[in-house]
């Protein structure tokens, strides 16, 4: 027997058990098949995902496009494809929305992924810090800024500095060797 495949257009759903099967789809498998509403007519593809999903960002949205994860009536589609009133548009499965007391403060920043053991060497390389002004001694193999394979820099780690929202931007650059203010 072969697995079915998870890109196949589903079939129409039957007028009686439409809602339990859709429903029972979702939750088993975390693929979603959403009627466009008269109102999203003429919408873009990517804009009406974006609004609906706005914790996914644009790249990834194009990625699942070209992957042919997200379709449209079973089709692939573009990004740029206007969506007609009760047109299907199938959702695979997303990554869930993180609430700020799911994790550590640390985790909590919009889009961050920082580790508390970087979160806590950042901030103890902290040697001043006013309302305008943060001054760090950076530590020697540290990167300033990040780049191919670094993953790990001060401009990425600079975000758990943020104390009111804003993000604290860099004004001086040392090298990844080089240690101090």
């Amino acid at each position: 027997m072969t697995a079915p495949d998870p890109f196949s257009p589903a079939p129409p759903p039957a007028a009686s058990t439409a809602a339990p099967n859709a429903a029972s789809t979702a939750a088993s498998t975390g693929v979603q098949q959403i009627a466009v509403a008269p109102e999203d007519a003429e919408t873009r593809l990517d804009r009406w995902f974006r609004r609906r999903f706005p914790h996914i960002t644009q790249g990834r949205i194009e990625k699942m496009l070209r992957k042919g994860e997200i379709r449209v009536d079973g089709g692939r589609a573009k990004s740029a494809q206007r969506l007609a009133a009760g047109q299907v548009v199938r959702v695979p499965p997303l990554p869930a929305v993180r609430s700020p007391e799911a994790g550590d403060a640390a985790e909590a920043q919009p889009g961050a992924r920082i580790a508390t053991a970087d979160a806590a060497m950042i901030r103890a390389a902290v040697i001043y810090e006013d309302a305008h002004l943060i001054v760090l001694n950076k530590p020697p193999g540290l990167a300033v800024q990040g780049g191919s394979g670094t993953s790990r820099h001060v401009d990425g780690l600079a975000a758990v500095l943020a104390d009111d929202g804003a993000r604290p931007r860099l004004v001086h650059r040392l090298d990844k060797d080089t240690s101090g203010v």
